[in-house]
């Protein structure tokens, strides 16, 4: 493959790679339990024998049919394999909109938002609402593996999508984006690409800066942000590790099912066991990044850009900015967002749905997409 070429891609996993994960299921061996068996020590021996039991039976080939459903391809930018899902509308002037996925996630997030987002029409909506949807998976996650090379940062995945985005033939586009992607979201905001619309994320992550007039200005909502943010640092030890011995944790997580698993526990403890997302969609996840043998990537996000420089203050994003707070998700408070990103020119609060809305409330979640483009028309 060329450094410009776009192929067409399939996801096939072979009957001996099916093979194989059944055998180490079948051989798993858990832990020995917490007092209790809670969540409170991290992912539990309860969860993860009915996890076990409901893999053992799930249907690989059904969802392999769903995710090849859309138009897979995969290109190389700066040397690096990237897979995408483009779904282009049936309206031809509808707006490029690139969607950016969380971790531990991939691709796949989108798979439930982009008929709505292609063909509003179709799903009780309008035609000039429509998009043209692109959703890559970042270097080291999914199938964008193997990583070639050191150093993908949040921003230099910004500039890759943007590369991505230009070799796709789109001159203007915008871009969602949750966690992970979130982050990708506002690097494309501060790098400010010609043709750039504007972002629109369910996390901006910006803290109180120690000027105590902050927070005079916080709400009570707010102060409940601020206990969530304590809550995830007690819990979130796998962000160390991730960007402090990656591949340490890696070699477990390539090699037990059931040690990726666990490890993926924010798709069920994401907001202290409020998640929405139903076991057979995390099983899907999963199984995508064992397939893909993605899980030393994935942590090695975490290290590039932990070992990257950081400049005080955060730099400025003043591209047009849409945020959707959900109830059991990172609450992100506007009186510091602001600071960071003086554009914002669309805030919603929803109290259904957390972390993985793309997976738990999908039509909520498109509608808001949909709401905040349209308004910057």
């Amino acid at each position: 493959m060329t450094n410009t070429e776009i192929r067409p891609f399939r996801i096939q996993v072979t009957q001996a790679e099916l093979d194989d994960l059944t055998g180490r299921l079948d051989r798993t061996r858990l832990p020995q339990p917490a007092p209790g068996d809670t969540w409170e020590h991290g992912t539990p021996n309860h969860y993860l024998r009915e996890a076990v039991t409901a893999w053992r039976a799930f249907d690989w080939r059904a969802a392999e049919r769903r995710i090849n459903a859309h138009p897979h391809h995969v290109t190389r930018i700066q040397d690096q394999p990237i897979h995408f899902i483009h779904a282009r509308s049936p309206h031809e002037d509808a707006t490029p909109l690139l969607l950016a996925h969380t971790y531990p996630g991939s691709s796949v997030d989108y798979l439930d938002m982009i008929g709505t987002l292609t063909d509003p029409v179709a799903h009780g909506g309008r035609a000039e609402d429509a998009f043209h949807v692109v959703v890559p998976d970042a270097p080291g996650f999914g199938f964008s593996t193997p990583v070639t090379e050191p150093g993908w940062t949040t921003a230099r995945v910004a500039r890759a999508y943007d590369t991505l985005m230009r070799r796709l033939g789109y001159q203007r586009y915008g871009v969602h984006g949750s966690d992970h992607g979130a982050m990708v979201a506002r690097e494309l905001g501060v790098l400010a690409p010609r043709g750039f619309l504007g972002l629109h994320v369910l996390q901006l992550f910006s803290f109180p800066s120690g000027d105590p007039a902050e927070f005079e200005r916080l709400q009570p909502h707010d102060h409940a942000g601020l206990e969530h943010m304590r809550w995830f640092q007690k819990v979130g030890g796998y962000t160390t590790m991730n960007a402090g011995r990656p591949q340490t944790i890696a070699a477990g997580l390539s090699d037990s099912p059931i040690g990726l698993l666990a490890y993926s526990e924010l798709f069920n403890s994401f907001g202290n066991g409020t998640s929405l997302v139903p076991l057979d969609t995390i099983l899907t996840e999963v199984s995508v990044n064992w397939f893909a043998n993605a899980a030393a990537g994935m942590a090695r996000s975490y290290h590039d850009n932990a070992a990257a420089p950081t400049g005080q203050p955060a730099p400025i994003n003043a591209a047009p900015t849409g945020v959707a707070v959900f109830a059991d998700d990172f609450q992100t408070i506007k009186t510091f967002a602001e600071r960071d990103n003086p554009t914002i020119v669309h805030w919603s609060r929803f109290d259904k749905g957390g972390h993985f809305a793309a997976l738990e409330v999908p039509e909520i979640l498109a509608d808001d997409i949909r709401a905040f483009f349209t308004a910057l028309r």
